[in-house]
């Protein structure tokens, strides 16, 4: 097998011993057993196909439509979609049900020696983030970022890093200059939902002068868009989407619609992010326009 080569492979019945079993034993062989109907399948795909194109070489990505295969799906027993499967020297030795992100996978991966240095000074910058030590953080990430520069999970991490602090400019600035697939990632558009909230959120008058004003007065509409707007770009999804219900069950035609609209987006938004929480709010939505 050359090193350079991905290894992504449609797999059915009658080449499954030689796809999945026999290359077990040379490298790991990760299977998603999905549907092609299924959004969360088609993400983790996704995410799957870009890590084995990262690793190249280093794993065996194996896809199986379980409704095209059943006796696949009856051999490994798959109730739950996607459910993604680990395999060495021909044996299950990983399973992991359900949705899970880019992050989640490489994490999966590094318990089989599949990483980059740079992953981990991903994480411990996000620590030190957490715990309040912003600076250290951006001081680790420009680190890996100059150690790695091929490494674009880095940067969407600093913009993320930089939008959380406020620094809206630099990292707008560093945002504009990455590959348009990154752009284009789960994780980019998010950014871009952000920064357009942040960017919308400059011109209202703030969350504090917002929330004085709806004490003053219950029906300021203007006001309760405006905070979910900012609320929005604090990623307090929640507070906005409560913000914008009061607005749209108290006025549904504000500035032609403009509240159901947004309450759209965001919850298509959310639709992977948190999908009980998209969920949630869809029936909300549906029961209010009833």
């Amino acid at each position: 097998m050359s090193s350079k080569e991905s290894y992504i492979f449609e797999v059915s019945q009658s080449n499954f011993n030689n796809l999945v079993l026999i290359n077990s034993y040379k490298i790991p062989v990760v299977v998603e057993f999905m549907s092609v109907n299924s959004e969360i399948c088609i993400n983790v795909e996704t995410s799957l196909s870009t890590l084995a194109q990262e690793f190249a070489g280093q794993f065996v990505f194996a896809k199986i439509d379980v409704y095209e295969q059943p006796e696949l799906k009856e051999q490994y027993e798959i109730v739950n979609l996607p459910t993604v499967k680990v395999f060495k020297d021909g044996e299950v030795v990983r399973t992991e049900i359900g949705k899970m992100d880019s992050n989640e996978l490489a994490a999966m991966l590094k318990d089989f020696g599949i990483y980059r240095e740079s992953d981990e000074m991903r994480l411990q910058a996000r620590e030190l983030h957490l715990q309040g030590d912003t600076q250290g953080a951006v001081d680790l990430l420009t680190k890996a970022i100059q150690t790695d520069p091929g490494n674009t999970r880095v940067a969407l991490d600093m913009v993320q890093v930089l939008l959380d602090v406020g620094v809206w400019e630099q990292a707008v600035d560093i945002f504009s200059r990455l590959p348009d697939k990154d752009k284009e990632s789960e994780a980019g558009r998010a950014l871009l939902g952000q920064m357009t909230f942040h960017r919308l959120a400059r011109k209202t008058d703030g969350k504090t002068a917002l929330l004085a004003r709806l004490d003053q007065d219950p029906l300021d509409f203007d006001a309760y868009f405006d905070l979910s707007v900012c609320l929005l770009a604090e990623r307090d999804y929640q507070g906005a989407l409560e913000s914008l219900f009061s607005l749209f069950e108290q006025e549904p035609n504000y500035k032609d619609g403009a509240a159901r609209e947004l309450i759209v987006t965001v919850l298509n938004m959310l639709s992977s992010s948190d999908p009980e929480l998209s969920k949630q709010y869809r029936q909300r939505l549906g029961n209010a326009m009833a």
